[in-house]
């Protein structure tokens, strides 16, 4: 099935403005993360306790703060969740405080005519969160790695390049959406990030085997009008598997909890990886082609 039929838009003529924009906002991305707002982490790489609390009435953080400040606790991040009148605690670790979940219910008893159920409570260790950050680095590094050998392998090494930068560009446009929206990051949120690499690098090897049928029927022709070609022959199957992935995941991103951290992680991998399979793993692929035939000259 095909949505769109004989389309001819000139993507490629296009590509150099969409590259910039994405390096405009890469760098905006890469000063919010390093220098002015970083990111915002769960306890399952700082370390800490959450507390999950739901109440019987509406209550404000400036209540809630109040009331932990009574149990020396008001240094808290306290944020609104998504269910009614819930809240997540997160108390950074404390050697004068033992049982922490204890003592927000301690404090939390001391509002008036709000009583309140803890729906759910995590504990990490600071080494075990710093040693979880390392390990979710690392996956994804190796993830994008093992990708990048599999497309030298399953075509060619020019290919791997215009994968691999696409890759590196939807999960670095992520994570700065995350950083500039504080939108926590979990373990969660890296199985999301590892999915939009699997997500992108699908659109990409469909259109990187059009490319190589075409680069075989049209030999004479340059390489921009062969990638050009390929991604409107591909136009109708990417926006068709888009779609209905977007759906999904627009949908989950109305559920509560880390569903929904997860769900917008892919509303936005799912949008960036379509956007840099047509506009930058094509590109790249062209540049690296120009950068191979001056040097056989």
């Amino acid at each position: 099935m095909r949505f769109f039929k004989e389309t001819n838009i000139q993507f490629i003529k296009h590509s150099k403005t969409a590259i910039s924009v994405s390096a405009a906002f890469l760098l905006v991305s890469l000063v919010s993360v390093f220098l002015i707002r970083g990111l915002n982490y769960s306890i399952d790489f700082t370390g800490g306790t959450l507390v999950q609390v739901q109440f019987s009435k509406e209550a404000s953080t400036g209540e809630i703060r109040g009331a932990l400040a009574k149990v020396n606790l008001q240094n808290s991040t306290i944020q609104k969740s998504a269910g009614l009148n819930e809240f997540m605690i997160r108390v950074a670790e404390s050697e004068s405080i033992e049982n922490i979940p204890k003592t927000v219910s301690e404090g939390l008893r001391t509002l008036q005519d709000n009583t309140f159920d803890i729906r759910r409570t995590d504990q990490v260790g600071p080494k075990i969160g710093k040693e979880l950050q390392n390990a979710a680095i690392l996956a994804i590094i190796s993830a994008i790695f093992v990708i990048g050998v599999y497309i030298s392998i399953r075509f060619q090494f020019r290919f791997a390049v215009g994968a691999v930068v696409a890759l590196i560009h939807d999960v670095l446009f992520t994570i700065g959406i995350f950083s500039l929206a504080q939108l926590e990051i979990s373990l969660t949120t890296i199985a999301a990030f590892l999915t939009i690499v699997g997500y992108s690098l699908n659109d990409t090897i469909v259109l990187y085997d059009r490319i190589r049928e075409n680069l075989k029927v049209m030999r004479l022709d340059k390489i921009e009008t062969i990638v050009n070609k390929s991604i409107n022959e591909t136009l109708s199957r990417t926006i068709i598997t888009s779609v209905t992935t977007f759906i999904v995941v627009f949908v989950l991103a109305f559920a509560a909890g880390e569903v929904r951290i997860f769900a917008i992680a892919m509303i936005i991998g799912v949008i960036v990886g379509t956007y840099s399979s047509i506009f930058i793993a094509g590109p790249v692929l062209i540049a690296w082609q120009h950068k191979f035939n001056a040097q056989k000259k």
